[in-house]
């Protein structure tokens, strides 16, 4: 196995509560995990040794929330929202015809393409959604092509329901014939409990089926007003809700009081002109907060985790450190992989080696120089891809 020393780091945030952020530090990464992690001077031996010649090192980032699996444009919605049309749901039908008539390969090069725009930005564990299939052999087939691409795959069945439907006929098959099919290929159930999509009976329902089946849990909310979003994750146990721009004190305190991740998307408040969440009031009152980029063709066509970093300390109220943070260990609570071996969104012994060289001295240039590409080097498991 081969050992590769990175030296000469400025600073290196770990996200390690024993190891804290160190300055003159170094690490070692031996196949494709960290064997080492202190500071420069008593750095061992390696068989390699790449000096970063004193700029900022990070875990990866860890987008916990994405769409990639679609086909078609919607920058004319887009261009149409920024004219003054509000955001809603319905949009997302114009994704779920083209994506039904796009051939696996359309979709596969999608996908490529958005993972390597990713990594190469710094992103090196992902999650993403079906959702945009809505038949049974179409979010199979996204589920399967997701799976082939990506760290984690949700299900999202109960995206919107479709055209000719009924709610109560189309939460069956979800819950029935369509999750069955895709179990196989994911390992975690969303649904999108909003106004225009699912209400709380219906989410109810979905969620309950998809824990029943092994999947763990993922709620879409409180995106476009307030809503039962919040409080259906929490009860249910999910690892996330995600969205959160409409929160009540109620919600807050529920987050605050259990295990379930708020993940924001200001990205895609941005696109949508929603309101911002308020972070800092999460935060405070003790929720565990995870950034995303939401990457989708209609509401947050981006794959840049840095992006949401800068918008969460310019315009979100959180600190360099707590948008950071948010970004790599935050999305891996998110996904349930912040510990144990093989951990990502950390760099600690026994961590998966993802590693993200910027090219600044530190990570606070991520919001000191907005809009600039920082990326200087990735690793990703173990490997060098940038």
């Amino acid at each position: 196995m081969t050992a590769t020393l990175i030296t000469g780091i400025a600073e290196l945030t770990t996200n390690d509560d024993d190891l804290g952020t160190l300055t003159d530090a170094a690490l070692v990464l031996a196949g494709s995990r960290v064997a080492w992690v202190g500071p420069a001077s008593r750095a061992p031996v390696a068989d390699t040794r790449v000096d970063v010649e004193g700029r900022a090192v990070l875990p990866g980032w860890v987008d916990s929330h994405t769409h990639l699996v679609f086909a078609g444009d919607r920058s004319a919605e887009f261009a149409a929202r920024l004219a003054g049309r509000p955001y809603d749901a319905g949009g997302i039908a114009v994704t779920v015809g083209a994506t039904r008539s796009a051939s696996d390969d359309v979709l596969a090069a999608t996908l490529r393409r958005l993972v390597r725009e990713a990594v190469s930005q710094g992103t090196t564990c992902l999650e993403t959604k079906t959702g945009y299939g809505l038949t049974v052999a179409d979010e199979t087939r996204a589920a399967r092509l997701a799976s082939e691409h990506v760290d984690e795959v949700t299900f999202l069945g109960a995206h919107v329901v479709p055209t000719g439907w009924s709610v109560d006929d189309y939460v069956g098959l979800v819950c029935g014939e369509m999750l069955d099919a895709v179990a196989p290929y994911v390992r975690w159930a969303d649904v999108f409990c909003e106004r225009g999509a699912f209400d709380a009976d219906a989410s109810r329902e979905v969620l309950t089926a998809a824990a029943k089946a092994g999947l763990g849990l993922r709620v879409h909310g409180n995106q476009l007003g307030p809503g039962p979003g919040v409080l259906l994750a929490v009860e249910h146990g999910a690892a996330s809700v995600d969205h959160c721009t409409y929160l009540t004190e109620s919600d807050m305190d529920a987050l605050a009081n259990s295990d379930t991740v708020a993940t924001l998307l200001p990205a895609c408040d941005l696109s949508t002109r929603q309101p911002l969440p308020d972070a800092r009031a999460l935060l405070d009152a003790g929720a565990t907060v995870a950034l995303a980029s939401n990457c989708n063709p209609g509401s947050s066509y981006t794959t840049s985790m840095a992006f949401c970093v800068t918008t969460a300390v310019l315009q979100l109220g959180m600190t360099v450190e707590e948008a950071v943070r948010a970004a790599t260990w935050g999305g891996a609570r998110a996904l349930r992989r912040e510990s144990g071996e093989g951990a990502v969104g950390v760099l600690r012994p026994g961590a998966r080696a993802d590693v993200h060289v910027l090219d600044a001295p530190s990570a606070a240039h991520l919001a000191y120089r907005p809009g600039v590409p920082l990326t200087h080097a990735v690793w990703r498991d173990g490997r060098r891809v940038r």
